[in-house]
């Protein structure tokens, strides 16, 4: 019988290959120890259970079923119960047997035998790079420092995958990496017979450099006219030669395409009459950018809970259009802004703006002509500071490498923009240092660390994650408005205006300390008369020029 099991063994595993065999067993001096072997591209893997008391383990191999002429090739543990044998020859048919002793005596296992099957062929790898929700066919990305990517490469199932560098670990065929510098990670799969593949994945960090000033300053917005769904006066020469002639370097010009769109095309009359805007502008050495503008909300209220291919193809042609109205025109000189506010106030509804986005840059680059390299202008979650460093660092990448994030700044709230008492908060009038008043409508005055010291941080956030990061920044729109309530009277009324000259100019002042281009918000008939251009509130906009303040009343 000891050479009538081997034999069965030998035919049937002559013709399984790899498949596991059945235990081969031998028993003496009250133990039992049973062998099997299964043979895998790269060795041969044996595994024996045990029964009873033993005192030590070998064990022995030989090319045929007898054992006179087997040798020993390992001593394992005598608690061990598993050996790789690494020498084994592939194609070459081996037989195996565990040696035991115990008190009484030397015993063998059963013989097992297997192959090395040196036919398991490794398994192909498809090498594939998500970012910013793009997932390519790809081995190689560009990332910037501080944003994420997914490699995911396949296949989706059998075997079992190892990873090392770029931060990757473990076993999950996804691995999430946030590099700081450039690095390769390598994926090793192996599949089901033991076949190892490996994957590498170059991952190119750019330098850090920080970003410079793209759009000079000061920067102002032509507000509440063609982003108007309740009526204008169209812009004249003479309002943009004045803008051009106080001072201003960029224009922003809000657009409502989609309501000035009939069945998806935008309305010839009114493309026509933002080209001339564009036009005239341009022809006085403005910068300017144009945006997509609420525009009733279709896009930025559009809730943002998952990614819509129909909003993804209203946005495509409608840029489109635009695109390729203005495809020749300076690339340096006109830049376009994807939206305004959207209204993604979570990472999951960013994730799916950045989508829109991503998608967005590269139509644009698509398009050809001047828009393959014009500066073109993404939109933070809310365009919110907290939540564009909090959810948005991960920005859409650009082949071009010449977009800018966007953001707004109206803080202190309850001061730039509150305008009646709520539940939750009070309107203030009162900001600054040198501004708050002292014995009469205190509680008009803005909270301790909601002056200078709050523009400071909120900024310095942005140039931390995007400028110093070589992403340039936007600030698309801030502004403090006058307070008009009647309890406001004489010289706190005064104080007030005061005030809001001082945050103007700080917050321009700030803006371009650190780089960043910033439009100040205007609307029709607020700085400029919207026919003439005539200048109608001076200080106002020395102000927003960032070139002079009132200073306050001193004593209130």
């Amino acid at each position: 019988m000891r050479t009538l099991i081997p034999a069965l063994l030998l035919a049937f595993g002559a013709s399984a290959g790899s498949v596991a065999q059945a235990q081969s067993c031998g028993s003496g001096g009250g133990a039992t120890v049973c062998l099997t072997a299964n043979g895998t591209a790269n060795n041969v893997q044996l595994g024996w259970t045990v029964s009873g008391t033993i005192k030590s383990l070998e064990i022995y191999r030989d090319t045929d079923a007898n054992p006179v002429g087997r040798g020993r090739i390992a001593v394992p543990a005598v608690n061990a119960t598993s050996y790789a044998d690494g020498t084994a020859t592939s194609g070459t048919p081996y037989w195996y047997w565990v040696k035991f002793t115990t008190s009484a005596g030397s015993y063998n296992s059963g013989a097992a035998t297997a192959t090395r099957n040196g036919s398991c062929t490794p398994t192909a790898v498809t090498p594939y790079i998500s970012t910013n929700g793009t997932r390519t066919q790809t081995s190689s990305a560009t990332v910037t420092a501080g944003n994420s990517a997914i490699l995911g490469p396949e296949p989706l199932n059998g075997g079992s995958w190892g990873w090392s560098g770029c931060g990757t670990s473990g076993t999950a065929r996804q691995q999430t990496i946030t590099p700081a510098a450039s690095c390769t990670a390598t994926a090793t799969y192996t599949n089901t017979c033991g076949a190892k593949t490996t994957q590498a994945f170059a991952i190119t960090v750019p330098s850090a450099a920080a970003a410079a000033q793209v759009l000079p300053n000061p920067g102002i917005n032509l507000g509440n006219t063609f982003d108007s769904f309740w009526g204008y006066a169209p812009p004249t020469k003479a309002l943009i030669d004045s803008i051009r002639d106080r001072g201003f370097k960029t224009l922003r010009i809000p657009v409502a395409w989609d309501f000035n769109s009939t069945n998806g095309t935008i309305n010839p009359a009114f493309m026509a009459q933002v080209k001339q805007t564009v036009d005239w502008a341009l022809a006085d050495g403005l910068y300017v950018i144009i945006n997509d503008h609420y525009d009733l909300g279709w896009f930025e209220r559009n809730g943002f809970n998952s990614y819509d291919p129909a909003i993804n193809a209203k946005l495509i042609n409608m840029w489109t259009q635009v695109a390729n109205t203005f495809k020749w025109y300076d690339s340096e000189k006109l830049a376009f802004a994807v939206a305004n506010e959207p209204d993604a106030a979570s990472q999951a509804k960013t994730d799916v703006l950045y989508q829109y986005e991503q998608n967005w840059i590269n139509a644009m680059r698509a398009n050809g002509g001047g828009n393959a390299v014009r500066w073109l202008i993404i939109q933070g979650p809310n365009t919110n500071i907290d939540n564009t460093v909090n959810w948005g660092k991960n920005v859409p990448s650009d082949p071009a490498n010449k977009r800018m994030v966007e953001v707004h700044l109206y803080d202190p709230f309850d001061y730039t923009l509150m305008t009646t008492d709520e539940s939750w908060g009070t309107w203030k009038a009162f900001w600054g240092y040198n501004y708050k008043v002292s014995n009469h409508l205190t509680n008009r005055n803005v909270a301790a660390g909601n002056d200078e010291s709050l523009i400071d941080i909120q900024l310095a956030k942005m140039k931390t994650h995007f400028t110093d990061r070589g992403i340039p920044v936007l600030i698309g729109e801030y502004k403090a408005e006058l307070d008009i309530q009647s309890v406001l009277t004489g010289s706190y009324k005064d104080q007030n205006y005061r005030s809001v000259t001082h945050w103007n100019k700080y917050v321009q002042n700030k803006i371009n300390s650190l780089g960043f281009s910033g439009t100040g918000w205007n609307i029709q008939n607020d700085l400029f008369d919207a026919t003439t251009g005539a200048v109608l509130d001076w200080n106002m906009l020395g102000s927003m020029l960032g070139t002079s303040e009132i200073a306050p009343i001193s004593g209130l």
